[in-house]
């Protein structure tokens, strides 16, 4: 037979932290391996299901935090249109019915 080895990180039985990097991106990591440079430990040594319940609930945008910064920056840039001169099609209140 050939020996295959067990997956740590989907050892139902297992001992895991969540982990977060400075980009807000989460990671179910195994208590018995060493923490990667740039992460930091943000749920300490709990069973599989729980952190992966603490990631599900706590992860809920999966774009890394400089993306998040700079569409926010992006949107703050844009040129607030006045009404009525949207220019783009947009239909704005001062359009009158004429009948």
């Amino acid at each position: 037979m050939e020996d295959t080895l067990a997956n740590p990180f989907e050892d139902e039985n297992g001992t895991y932290h969540v982990l977060i990097n400075d980009e807000g991106q989460h990671s179910l990591w195994p208590t018995f391996v060493e923490v990667p440079q740039g992460w930091r430990i943000i749920l300490n040594s709990d069973t599989r299901a729980a952190c992966l319940d603490f990631i599900n609930k706590n992860w809920t945008d999966m774009r890394p935090n400089t993306l998040i910064e700079s569409m926010k920056a992006a949107r703050l840039d844009q040129p607030k249109v006045p009404q009525g001169e949207a220019g783009d099609g947009a239909i704005t209140s001062d359009l009158k019915t004429v009948h």
